[in-house]
């Protein structure tokens, strides 16, 4: 939910926008397709990166500086300006579109020089903050200090997240969505520049906050800076190529605070949604950081968010433009038919890929992670990916659900949503916090996050069955029965060869290696033979309209 929701409330407007300029629903598939491959692309990359990151850093009291360091211009980010672009920037610019082209680039280079100079002095008091904003998280003084160098770097972040974002909802009211979905991918590409440059420089074998070098830390602080910088510049050269031109114009007109009026009833609700992420983030920082686990946490959920994005993503993203356009039009019934194809092609997909990750999380972490990496730490992180895979399910649930609640123009339900959630997840954390080791922790805070999935799943569905009638879900409770069946005999077949290799086989990773491979083939087959028995006809359907 603090991963995936930021550009949830964009969806509704920006594809009326694309009707409204002649963009028909097939281009406005295909343009959803690209996204969701980009997407993909860019999870992907964003994984080999972390990866690659964790290797040189580790995943101690170095990898949590600067994890919780590159955390802060997001956190920032979000709760000053990103409620007000998402509620406020996108519908003014799409309203201004219709009012003249002239008048249009005008007000929206006046929109944007008001925002850039915001942004600037937002990132210069969050700079000038450091030293509170790290203290407010971390106690240990070594740590705290390497955290604070790493805050200097990496807090000018805030500028170009917000001039991103900006340009981006210039291009979506432009039907340009293609290079903001690739300019992540981008940025992972510098950070794995970034992360070679640092291999090259002389260190301390045993890395620590007091041995790492001062060129260390500004090649990792500055590299990443920069990766957030390229990403900016390819929306900005995309924009340029569209064919705007972002002139200064300092001097402030009435029409300038129009966006401000027009999205003030929209705005406190987004902000509610906003605060609440953010609040959830702020103490499960606290707490993984007071015991050093926090990078462990972090690999563990972005693992879960890649299993996430590459399926679920692409099918909801393919399936937006539908949901858009029969909200637009009223049509309940298509609303309630897209709900339920939705719901039925995400646990097609994602309960085969929840089932494989409770089997296969540990040896696929023991694999992947190396360098600094130790084995037992890799395979803990595995663990906790497969105690939290259960809320896979239940995540992408809460992602369509907003998804129809902010086509409808309804801000307050997801802010609600948001609060059960990040009551459930805090509640959860904190108690764990009180009695769990640091290991048995990173397990209950992962857990907890999906837990809150789960809540925020069923109070979605009971709010959407509020407000339409009766989603016709007994076809998706159908479909997560057989569904179910066929994952759990090819997960069970999969885990009796995984355990059979493991207790022969005492090499780590080359049991890793012949678990994964043998495993997910034997596991594959079984699948599709039992779904083929079965009986799953949403696997050609999703694969059908995932290929159109």
């Amino acid at each position: 939910m603090w991963h995936s929701g930021e550009m949830v409330e964009n969806v509704g407007e920006s594809e009326r926008e694309s009707e409204r300029n002649g963009v028909t629903g097939g281009s406005l598939a295909k343009m959803g397709g690209q996204v969701a491959l980009a997407s993909t692309v860019s999870r992907i990359s964003g994984f080999v990166r972390t990866l690659a990151l964790a290797a040189v850093l580790g995943i101690a009291l170095v990898s949590d500086a600067y994890n919780a360091a590159n955390s802060f211009p997001n956190m920032v980010y979000q709760l000053l300006l990103g409620g007000i672009l998402a509620s406020v920037l996108l519908p003014y610019l799409t309203r201004q579109r219709s009012r003249g082209r002239t008048l249009e680039r005008e007000q929206t280079q006046r929109v944007l020089t008001v925002g850039a100079l915001a942004l600037a002095l937002v990132t210069v008091v969050a700079v000038v903050c450091a030293p509170p904003l790290v203290s407010a998280v971390i106690d240990d003084p070594a740590q705290r200090e390497l955290t604070t160098l790493f805050a200097y770097l990496l807090l000018p972040e805030i500028f170009f997240y917000g001039v991103t974002a900006m340009m981006t909802a210039v291009l979506s009211v432009r039907s340009v969505f293609g290079a903001p979905a690739w300019a992540p991918v981008i940025n992972n590409v510098v950070l794995l520049v970034t992360v070679a440059v640092f291999l090259c420089i002389p260190g301390p074998v045993a890395l620590t906050p007091e041995s790492m070098t001062t060129a260390q830390v500004l090649v990792i602080g500055v590299g990443t800076l920069l990766g957030i910088v390229a990403q900016t510049a390819v929306v900005a050269r995309a924009l340029h190529r569209n064919g705007f031109r972002w002139r200064l114009r300092v001097r402030v007109v009435p029409h300038t605070w129009r966006p401000v009026r027009v999205g003030v009833p929209l705005l406190g609700w987004v902000l509610v949604y906003v605060v609440a992420g953010q609040i959830g983030v702020w103490v499960t920082m606290k707490v993984t950081l007071s015991r050093h686990v926090y990078s462990m946490y972090t690999h563990a959920d972005l693992l879960f968010q890649v299993a996430y994005g590459i399926l679920g993503v692409s099918l909801l993203t393919v399936l937006m433009p539908r949901i858009a356009r029969s909200v637009a039009a009223g049509d309940d019934v298509g609303v309630v038919s897209d709900l339920g194809r939705g719901a039925r092609y995400s646990v097609v997909a994602l309960i085969p890929v929840t089932v494989a990750l409770m089997v296969f999380g540990p040896s696929l972490t023991t694999l992947i992670f190396f360098g600094r990496v130790d084995g037992s730490s890799a395979r803990l992180i595995g663990t906790a990916v497969a105690v939290s895979a259960f809320g896979l399910v239940p995540f992408a649930m809460v992602m369509l659900q907003l998804r129809v609640f902010y086509a409808d123009n309804n801000t307050r339900t997801p802010a609600v949503i948001a609060l059960v959630m990040v009551v459930a997840k805090t509640a959860l954390v904190l108690l764990a916090s009180l009695s769990a080791s640091d290991e048995r922790l990173v397990l209950a805070v992962c857990a907890a996050g999906s837990f809150s999935y789960v809540c925020g799943a069923v109070l979605g569905h009971i709010l959407l069955r509020k407000r339409y009638g009766l989603l016709g879900f007994r076809r998706v409770q159908a479909t997560v029965g057989r569904i179910s069946a066929a994952a759990i005999l090819a997960g069970g077949c999969a885990l009796a060869l995984v355990v059979a290799v493991q207790n022969r086989v005492p090499e780590p990773r080359l049991a890793a290696v012949i678990s994964l491979s043998a495993g997910a083939a034997v596991g594959a087959v079984v699948l599709l033979g039992a779904c083929k028995v079965v009986g799953v006809p949403e696997i050609r359907r999703a694969r059908t309209l995932l290929l159109s």
